[in-house]
């Protein structure tokens, strides 16, 4: 194994267990229970990954699936879970905290008792605790929200490339994870902020599909190509619609099951059930069903497209009179 790859491998795990600890970290400062400690339990099977992996596979990633990714993602979202529903609970009780909101906000709390003198190792721990602990509960919630998004990409260009799986489709990959976490970020945030109070089961719903919707990140079957390249005796190759169009109905799938058709049906719940009704709202809400209809027509052309060319095939097999 490669030096560079071995870093790369653990380096990638590191972060996701830094991270993932920082998660927890937060939980056991909002919640002022010490027993919250017992969530770094759930980092465990990410190291065992990690030491299965660099000892059997060298480091490598799987073609269709990535162990740590969706190891990671079972580490941090049970805290952020717990941050979103306290928020939600005690958003009235929030005390004073600074918000980063502004660049003068933001040198303030980098700045924040700076001036005391004799800075010995504790003193110096206390003061960045201070620091950390000054920042508003939906600024640290969002932070997370942001730095997990972007260390899933960055993380899965960081991870060495899984057997069969080219840099192209990597690159594919990546740009698709880059439109993805927008969206999921911007579902989170927006609809989030539209939760009245004494609406929990909202909360709980949101969670919930944004939670499904991360699900995203661990596979790799869209644009991973699967089709056959082996030909039958007669020269002709024999193909099935899902193994000629794999990797569009794969995307097909995503938009309507797992992202836009979800975030799609919780937004119109919003404004129906819940009696919420704002600009960003609809516009958000019309995105999702164009998407969907969308989805929806390319699949009846994918249909239509394979009919003919199956005809066409089938006919062409056919064995001429003598």
């Amino acid at each position: 194994m490669g030096l560079f790859k071995f870093l790369c491998a653990v380096i990638t795990r590191g972060l996701f267990i830094l991270v993932s600890l920082t998660g927890v970290w937060r939980v056991t400062r909002v919640k002022e229970d010490r027993n919250y400690w017992f969530l770094t339990f759930l980092f465990f099977p990410l190291v065992a990954e990690m030491i299965i992996t660099l000892k059997r596979r060298k480091g490598q990633d799987y073609k269709w699936f990535s162990p740590p990714i969706f190891l990671f993602l079972i580490s941090i979202i049970p805290s952020i879970w717990i941050l979103e529903l306290h928020y939600q609970q005690d958003k009235a009780s929030d005390p004073q905290c600074k918000k980063l909101d502004s660049w003068e906000n933001l040198r303030r709390v980098i700045t924040l008792n700076e001036t005391q003198g004799n800075f010995t190792y504790q003193n110096y721990l206390k003061n960045i605790n201070q620091v950390l602990s000054a920042v508003c509960s939906n600024d640290w919630i969002l932070a997370l929200h942001q730095i997990l998004l972007i260390l899933l990409i960055v993380g899965k260009w960081l991870l060495p490339l899984g057997g069969g799986v080219t840099r192209d489709e990597l690159s594919q990959l990546l740009l698709i994870f880059v439109g993805t976490a927008a969206d999921i970020l911007e579902f989170t945030s927006e609809t989030l902020s539209d939760v009245k109070e004494n609406s929990p089961q909202l909360v709980y719903i949101i969670l919930a599909v944004w939670t499904w919707s991360m699900l995203q990140f661990p596979l790799h079957l869209a644009v991973v190509n699967s089709k056959p390249d082996v030909e039958d005796e007669l020269g002709e190759q024999k193909v099935s619609l899902l193994t000629n169009y794999s990797t569009d109905m794969w995307n097909i799938v995503e938009a309507l099951f797992i992202q836009d058709g979800p975030f799609l049906v919780v937004r119109l719940t919003v404004m129906t059930y819940f009696d919420v009704f704002h600009q960003m709202l609809v516009f958000f809400a019309i995105k999702n069903f164009l998407v969907v209809i969308l989805n929806f027509y390319r699949l009846a052309v994918i249909c239509q497209d394979f009919r003919p060319s199956n005809r066409g095939t089938s006919r062409g097999s056919t064995v001429p009179e003598l």
